[in-house]
């Protein structure tokens, strides 16, 4: 990290309306630029572990010493987690963190920060990572799930007096989010689990519009066939999205060698792969 560079950026100030404002107090948490501060402030992190136990003295890459301690490092803003091959190499990666975090003045979370077993998992950015028989599943966590769910049910709630359309295009953005996000995973009952809440959250909703109607009133307002497909909420035109019909499409790996400046063309192939894979998925299930 260039404290340099740093300082001068933080002070910089910024333009609004083709006017100049200086930075008086600092950069509040979960700003728009905090993962760019974040990054830039852990900068060396990886290269103080590599040192350590991956490379030999001439700072090479030693694969017999790599293979030994097995330690990684895999960092996105200001989470990050390492992995290591026994709980004693990741007490003591755990020290090497505080002291680097230290001489920045920070800390590690002691709430956020754990050592466990990879057969017991572990949560990061809104999956579970988790061996079960030795075999490695990731799938979205509980948090993320309750988080959505909390979403979804508030917007309900809050919607309790709009119409059937407006619920809809509030309630689509959410569900298609959350599903793309997580559509690399292992996803496909917990999208269903989800589905089925919504569903009921929904029920809710029109019996609380209608009290006195009958349940066969209700679904014959609110839910419509489409296909081979009943229940269907929907409005004319507008019909609520399922997360179930997101379907997996497992994540392509990266080369790591590979410079998004300098190979444009791999990124694009890439990308292109990567769409026609999601195109397939979407035919299949129509």
């Amino acid at each position: 990290m260039d404290k340099s560079v740093l300082r001068q950026f933080l002070k910089a100030g910024f333009i609004f309306e083709h006017k100049l404002f200086q930075t008086e107090a600092g950069t509040p948490q979960g700003g728009i630029i905090s993962p760019i501060l974040a990054n830039i402030t852990l900068d060396g992190i990886e290269k103080l572990l590599a040192d350590k136990y991956r490379n030999n003295k001439n700072g090479n890459r030693y694969s017999e010493h790599a293979a030994k301690h097995k330690v990684n490092y895999v960092r996105y803003a200001d989470d990050f987690i390492v992995t290591a091959k026994t709980e004693e190499i990741a007490k003591e990666v755990k020290e090497l963190i505080k002291d680097f975090l230290k001489d920045r003045g920070l800390e590690l979370s002691d709430e956020k920060t754990i050592i466990t077993h990879i057969d017991n998992g572990f949560d990061f950015l809104g999956w579970n990572f988790r061996k079960y028989n030795g075999k490695l599943i990731v799938k979205p966590s509980n948090k993320s799930i309750e988080k959505v769910t909390e979403k979804i049910s508030d917007t309900i709630k809050r919607g309790k007096a709009w119409k059937q359309e407006d619920l809809i295009k509030t309630l689509n953005p959410v569900i298609t989010g959350w599903a793309n996000y997580h559509q690399p995973v292992v996803s496909s009952k917990i999208f269903q689990k989800l589905d089925s809440r919504i569903w009921d959250m929904l029920w809710h909703w029109a019996k609380r519009r209608h009290p006195e109607k009958s349940n066969e009133w209700i679904a014959d307002r609110y839910w419509h066939s489409e296909g081979n497909r009943n229940w269907v909420f929907s409005e004319g035109d507008k019909k609520l999205k399922l997360l179930s019909d997101t379907k997996i499409v497992r994540h392509t790996r990266l080369k790591l060698d590979m410079n998004p400046y300098l190979d444009k063309d791999y990124f694009i192939e890439r990308k292109i792969k990567q769409g026609i894979k999601k195109l397939k998925s979407t035919a299949k299930s129509v």
